[in-house]
């Protein structure tokens, strides 16, 4: 296929032979495994609904024929036919991504002698919504997330923590832990050092992706499958879980449980929480507005519309009982109508997803109290 005529007769051949589907998101991905266990799919790049073409010839090359959501391995010699199908482009390889890939794996691909075996897999997603069926499945979402391809909520994660397994992540790559003091050993007598920074099911996402114009104070704080927008800065006692993440500038210094998303300009303060959706019967799935000031040592389980503020030590739940006041400090209902002391309380849940209200603790007689907030938050623009 000298010219790219031919190649577009080629990927509509392809795409015209009965029962063919499109794939809504491809890659490639390196695949690291032990026995029948996979350890972690790194998938460089992702196409998610783009590249048709390119879907079509590594559906086409690797005899990838279904049209459920699934993967297959591709070798070396596979390899070669895709990037020679490509011959049309071959002098501008370096506008295309993934014929820049292919490329890449092609000459770096090799048998490497270590603890785990290494190849190349093709995933491909059919139905983004379904749950996670196998490990490969669960690293490629993952990264569909971290690589910004996807919002928080908006691809099937459930059943992830069936499919992937616990590993030692090290300094010398993924490790089963019931394989690690072997492994010592070994590195021992190498004169080597083998160090492990944690045992879990998800590596850390620097150590996969790094979104451009984030920055993480300490790798260990993010997840892989997190969403961090540009502008975020995770400072060290931050944490952000993975399905979970900021859609503009965030400064991030409390936790972001999984399922949170948290809406630009917004400041999670110093061991500040908000309760996700992983643990404690929580079913509530939970936004931050924009403009929102959570202070330091605070928490909320409901959602907060743009431009509230939880002060310092405050924690809002669904049940918290809260005292609702006007501008004049009078007692008010839910709808702003000033009522008898007593008559002003509501539970958390009420006020889910209301814009510009401040949460305070009255420091004399302790109630949970809720006025409107005028003062809305300016994040420093020199750190994000």
């Amino acid at each position: 296929m000298a010219t790219v005529e031919d190649f577009k007769k080629y990927v509509a051949d392809v795409q015209n032979r009965t029962g063919y589907t499109k794939p809504t998101a491809f890659g490639l991905g390196i695949r690291k495994t032990k026995g029948d266990k996979t350890l972690e799919v790194f998938y460089p790049m992702i196409n998610f609904e783009t590249a048709y073409g390119t879907a079509a010839l590594l559906q086409d090359v690797t005899g990838y024929d279904s049209n459920s959501n699934g993967f297959v391995s591709v070798n070396k010699a596979q390899l070669q036919e895709a990037f020679n199908k490509f011959e049309a482009f071959h002098n501008e390889v370096e506008k295309h991504p993934n014929i820049t890939l292919i490329h890449q794996l092609l000459h770096q691909l090799k048998e490497v002698e270590g603890y785990a075996t290494i190849d190349i897999i093709a995933y491909f997603l059919f139905d983004k919504d379904t749950g996670v069926e196998t490990p490969e499945e669960g690293y490629f979402k993952t990264q569909c997330l971290s690589q910004l391809l996807v919002k928080p909520h908006q691809i099937g994660v459930a059943g992830i923590f069936g499919k992937m397994i616990n590993v030692a992540w090290t300094n010398k790559g993924p490790i089963l832990p019931e394989d690690l003091a072997s492994e010592r050993i070994k590195a021992t007598f190498q004169g080597e050092v083998l160090t492990v920074s944690h045992v879990d099911k998800f590596p850390y996402m620097v150590n996969f992706h790094v979104p451009n114009g984030v920055r993480i104070v300490s790798g260990d704080r993010v997840r892989l499958g997190a969403y961090l927008s540009p502008g975020t800065t995770v400072m060290p006692a931050g944490f952000i879980n993975f399905n979970a993440g900021t859609l503009g500038n965030a400064m991030v210094e409390g936790r972001i449980s999984a399922g949170v998303v948290v809406d630009k300009n917004s400041d999670i303060g110093g061991g500040a929480s908000i309760m996700g959706t992983l643990s404690g019967g929580n079913k509530n799935v939970i936004s931050i507005g924009q403009k929102c000031l959570l202070g330091a040592n605070a928490g909320t389980g409901i959602s907060l519309g743009n431009g509230c503020t939880v002060a310092a030590g405050v924690y809002v739940t669904a049940g918290s009982k809260v005292s609702l006041y006007n501008d004049n400090k009078e007692p008010v209902d839910i709808n702003g109508k000033v009522v008898a002391e007593g008559d002003n309380i509501v539970k958390g849940m009420e006020l889910n997803g209301k814009d510009n209200l401040l949460f305070i603790h009255n420091s004399q007689t302790g109630k949970l109290t809720c006025r409107p907030n005028h003062s809305l938050i300016e994040l420093n623009a020199s750190l994000h």
